[in-house]
């Protein structure tokens, strides 16, 4: 296939594939599914801890605020605040043990946290799904530790 055919064929595809998306979330009122939301979820549940336990608490805070950004989707998605209700708790305990640099603190809110996310997916009948805390990094191109 000659180069330029192929980059022209990319390049519909990849357009075609973004118009799809683009479709798709316009559907909802501009938000995702709530499968997509919760995949974002899980990657920013995973680099909570491993921020958290490394240490590195700005990159605990920031990881936190997206966490929270996508319950706030969840909240809009479903209406009410049934996830707020499940992990609003262990938030603030999170947001404390960052604040104040406590790991021990860090741990114990972060396990409250992924007990949240199950009773949640309990309540939505999806109890299959069972978040605990990551013992893989799978982010390997991402430095977690504290840097000066």
């Amino acid at each position: 296939m000659k180069p330029v055919f192929a980059a022209l064929l990319a390049a519909l595809l990849l357009g075609a594939g973004f118009a799809c998306a683009q479709d798709s979330a316009e559907e909802v009122g501009g938000l995702p599914h709530l499968s997509e939301i919760m995949v974002a979820q899980q990657m920013r549940h995973i680099k909570l801890w491993f921020a958290g336990d490394a240490g590195n608490w700005p990159l605990a805070d920031y990881e936190l605020d997206q966490l929270k950004d996508g319950f706030d989707d969840v909240a809009k998605l479903l209406g009410g605040d049934l996830a707020q209700q499940h992990v609003g708790g262990a938030i603030s305990q999170l947001e404390k043990a960052i604040e104040s640099k406590d790991h021990a603190a860090f741990v114990s809110a972060f396990d409250q946290l992924s007990a949240g996310c199950n009773a949640c997916h309990g309540t939505l009948d999806h109890a299959f799904i069972v978040i605990q805390r990551p013992n893989l990094l799978p982010y390997s191109d991402q430095n977690f530790s504290f840097q000066q």
